[in-house]
Order: C-alpha cells, then sequence, then structure tokens
C-alpha cells in the first residue's frame, strides 16, 4: 500500500509540469481576457513599486516596472537605507565617546577616531547590497524590470519615450517623491544640499545649519553633533518637531537638542541661503520672522543642510495633459488607491497611485502597504489600509516611534464623539534592560479610549523605540484592547516590559 501511494505520488510530480499553470487565487486577470502587453505596469522601482510588483506576481499577474533608471528609488539610494547605515556607525562614535557613559559600566578607553570616507563607504555598500537583493527579487519572480519612464496617456496606455507605448489592462503610478528646496534658498550640492547629496557624507561641517525639525533634520544632527560637528536647527513653525505629540516633542527636545548643545530657532524663515566655499567661504543664511516678515538674523556657517519635507515626483507623468488635476503634484485617490481625476472627482479606469505621491502618509512601508492594497483591489478583492495603524519611526539616539492619534488630535476626537480620553506613562528609567545598557532616558505613552479600551496612539522615545512600537501597531490594528495587552506577559528583562507597564497602567494595574 505504501508502495503505490508512493508511486501515484511520484506519477503526480512527473505530471505536474505538463498541467497548465494555475494561479495561486483566481484573479481578476485570470477571469478577463485582454490583448494588453501585461496585467500591470507599475511606473516606479522604488519600495512601493517593489512591494506591488511583488504581490502581482503571487497572485499570477503578469507584471512590469518601469524603474526610469532608479531601482530602489529615494528609500534605497537615498532615504532610509543609506541614513540608517549613517546612523549606526556615528552612533558608535557616540557611544564610544562618552566616557562617563562607559565609565559607569566600568569602561575605559583611549578615545576613539573614525574615517569619514569609511562611513560612506559604509553606506555605500549597504545601499549596493539591499539594491542588488530588490532587484534579483524582482527577475527571480518573473517581473519584467524596464530602464523607461512611464508617461500616462489613456486609460491601459503608457508612452516610454522614442514613440513607443506599453499597455496594460491596469498601471498602479508610484513615481515616489524628492526634496523640497524653499524659495530664496540656493542649492550648491556642496555647500547648501539636500538630504539626498547629504547622505554621500562628502564632508562633516565644523558648524552646520540645518533646515527643518522634522524626521530628516533631527537625524542628520543626530548623525553631524556624533561626529564632531556644531548644528543650529531652524524650524519655521513655532515648536520644533511638529509631526511629534508634544509631550514627546519636549523630551527629544532635551535629549537630541538641548543636551547636545545644539542651537535653534523657531518661527522663522530661511529666506535667503547662498552657498559658500569649502574652507574659504561661509554659507550666508538670512532669517526673517515667519510672522512679520522682518530680517532677524543672518547667519554665518559652513554647511546648511534643508530638510523642509519632500514633494511628489509627479511632474513627467503627464496628468495634467491626460485631464488629471494633481493639486500641489499630489494625485488624489480614493480608498482604494484609484486615481480620481480631480479632488473628490470620479475615478480613472484601471489607473492606480501607491506611496508620496497621493501624499497620504508619505512613508516608505506606507507605499509598499498600499501597493499590495492596489493589487488586491486590481484582483477584485476590496481592501482599504488602515493609515492610522501604521507606525512611524525617527531612528535617532534615543529613536522616536509612534502610531495613531497623538494627545491633542486624540482629545479632539474625543470631544467630538462624546467619550472620556485615557492616558498612561511608563518610563525607561525602571526599566531594568535599559538600565543595564546606562539608557534609562525616555517614555512611553499610550492614549485609549476609557469606554471601550481601544488603543487610540502610542508614543515612544527611548532605546529601540522604533521596534518597540510594532507591537502597539499590531494591536490597534487588531483591535486589541488595553486590558487585553495589560494581561499578556511580555519577556523578563526586555525593553518591551516598558510598554507592558503602560498598558497595565491603562487599567489601573502596576508593574513596579
Amino acid at each position: 500500500m505504501a508502495r503505490r501511494v508512493l508511486a501515484l505520488a511520484a506519477t503526480a510530480a512527473a505530471l505536474r509540469p505538463l498541467l497548465p499553470k494555475r494561479s495561486r487565487v483566481t484573479t481578476r486577470a485570470a477571469l478577463t481576457m485582454h490583448d494588453y502587453d501585461y496585467d500591470v505596469i507599475i511606473v516606479g522601482c522604488g519600495v512601493g513599486g517593489h512591494g506591488a510588483a511583488l504581490h502581482a506576481r503571487s497572485q499570477g499577474l503578469k507584471t512590469c516596472v518601469l524603474s526610469g533608471g532608479d531601482v530602489g528609488g529615494t528609500c534605497v539610494n537615498r532615504g532610509c537605507v543609506p541614513s540608517k547605515a549613517l546612523l549606526a556607525a556615528s552612533g558608535r562614535v557616540r557611544e564610544m565617546s562618552d566616557d562617563d557613559h562607559l565609565a559607569s559600566m566600568g569602561i575605559s578607553t583611549n578615545g576613539v577616531s573614525f574615517d569619514r570616507e569609511g562611513v560612506a563607504k559604509h553606506a555605500e555598500q549597504l545601499v549596493n547590497k539591499v539594491r542588488g537583493g530588490l532587484e534579483g527579487s524582482l527577475g527571480r519572480l518573473g517581473v519584467d524590470l524596464v530602464p523607461k519612464f512611464g508617461v500616462y496617456k489613456e486609460p491601459h496606455v503608457l508612452d516610454v519615450g522614442n514613440g513607443e507605448t506599453m499597455t496594460a489592462q491596469d498601471i498602479i503610478l508610484a513615481p515616489g517623491s524628492v526634496p523640497f528646496v524653499p524659495p530664496g534658498v540656493e542649492v550648491d550640492g556642496e555647500t547648501v544640499y539636500t538630504s539626498d547629496e547629504g547622505l554621500e557624507l562628502k564632508h562633516v561641517p565644523e558648524y552646520c545649519a540645518i533646515i527643518g525639525s522634522g524626521i530628516i533634520g533631527l537625524e542628520f544632527a543626530d548623525v553631524y553633533t556624533a561626529l564632531g560637528a556644531e548644528c543650529t536647527v531652524i524650524e519655521a513653525l513655532p515648536k520644533l518637531m511638529p509631526a511629534f505629540d508634544r509631550e514627546i516633542a519636549k523630551t527629544a527636545e532635551r535629549l537630541l537638542l538641548t543636551n547636545r548643545g545644539v542651537d535653534y530657532r523657531t518661527n522663522v524663515f530661511a529666506s535667503k541661503v547662498t552657498p559658500g566655499k569649502i574652507g574659504e567661504k561661509p554659507v550666508i543664511i538670512e532669517m526673517i520672522d515667519a510672522t512679520t516678515k522682518e530680517h532677524v538674523e543672518t547667519l554665518e556657517v559652513d554647511a546648511c543642510m534643508v530638510a523642509t519635507g519632500r514633494v511628489p515626483n509627479t511632474k513627467k507623468l503627464g496628468l495634467e495633459e491626460a485631464g488629471i488635476e494633481a493639486p500641489r503634484g499630489f494625485v488624489q485617490v480614493n480608498d482604494k488607491m484609484q486615481v480620481l481625476d480631480k479632488p473628490d472627482g470620479d475615478v480613472i479606469p484601471h489607473l492606480y497611485c501607491i506611496g508620496d505621491a497621493n501624499g497620504i502618509q508619505m512613508l516608505a512601508h506606507t507605499a509598499s502597504t498600499q501597493g499590495v492594497s492596489a493589487i488586491e483591489n486590481i484582483c477584485g478583492r476590496t481592501h482599504v489600509v488602515d493609515h492610522e495603524s501604521i507606525p512611524a519611526a525617527c531612528f535617532t539616539h534615543p529613536e522616536v516611534a509612534q502610531v495613531g492619534l497623538d494627545e491633542d488630535a486624540a482629545a479632539e476626537r474625543a470631544e467630538k464623539e462624546g467619550f472620556e480620553l485615557g492616558k498612561a506613562v511608563s518610563h525607561f528609567r525602571a526599566n531594568s534592560k535599559a538600565l543595564a545598557e546606562g539608557e534609562g532616558d525616555g517614555i512611553a505613552k499610550v492614549l485609549f479610549r476609557r469606554d471601550t479600551e481601544q488603543i487610540l496612539g502610542v508614543h515612544i522615545i527611548g532605546l529601540h523605540a522604533a521596534d518597540l512600537i510594532q507591537e502597539c501597531a499590531n494591536a490597534k490594528a487588531a483591535g486589541t484592547t488595553v486590558r487585553d495587552l495589560a494581561f499578556t506577559t511580555h519577556t523578563h528583562p526586555t525593553l518591551s516590559e516598558v510598554i507592558d507597564g503602560a498598558f497595565k497602567e491603562c487599567v489601573g494595574m502596576h508593574s513596579h
């Protein structure tokens, strides 16, 4: 009997390659015959386009990615990946240079030095490795990767240059974003530069101004101060770190700026920035009051990093010519990632847009999630992304991470919907693992509904906050209550107990 079963299995295995291939799932493409070149063409090969392509192939769709010669996009080449390499290297320098911190653990050193070119090379090698892996994964799955840029002409049709067109049943736009440079700021790529050039770490200035106190600005301030530079941060809004919860921002101001001697200005515009010459002529930054527009100060620095946010890379997509409105460059989409012809307008058939270009949430992992969602909707399975449950992180030392609403937004929702807002705070200084690392600075804050005990938001600043936030994001997405989480066992001794303590406080329990 056993031999018969084995023989049947062997026969089935031998016949399998001769059988018609079928998708793991029934897709819309499998049900709808068409004469287009592909089932789906994706314009852009960043994290979003890559995620969409992988999921498209898993659903049996014939897929092409138009990379525009930029495999990996901003995240891999000029963003998330190289910045983490610089932060990792500079973080080691900071740690080994902190004599008091090391002495508290019985360690002494004879000083630390670094090779700027070596640090830059570390980032470059990581970029090459990740980009190669991304390109390789597309090839292995049978995705056609074409180094051309697609211009949208009409439903199903893209112009790829030289009079050539490519067609697909569905098209996904994933062109990403580019750094925003305010009027009056002259970028030369050497002494005045955006994150694109800054990540090459061509030099470490003695004195650097950073325009913008968002995630990019804070991460560069972290790198530069660790490598010995002095920094001044210039913020146009009245408060620093406008994207952070206010309580977290105040703690971040102390830990990331004040304690490191970083100077800052708020409520001022860098109205004119004139490049200098390295070692010869300073960069001139003229600042005006954001309210009165009167000149308030002129700074002379060795270099100026422009970290004023990003704008969609949609100018070359041909949207205007196709009658599609994109206010400030942002492509309008509905919750299925389908492109609209104008704000609150009609759906453009068979056209989707994901990632930074739609402006919903300009994060690399959001782009990937939206790409998967777009493919699901293409396959006829309605899917909507829960953007409020997607976490974000700033990879400074210590890290800052968040998911959901900040305290001001949560209070506003509580008033509007008529429920009581709950809040609980836990401290890293009460955590054994944090103390063992000599990293007791930081807090974790949980915001929740007292009636349903549902999580509204979690905000963390402290050691490995970017990793700790994922548990909270998963719980929020799943609808897990703070009471359920309070009775969940966390490994001891780990940093996860900081979160455990906050969840317990939510329901009147105590962890200390």
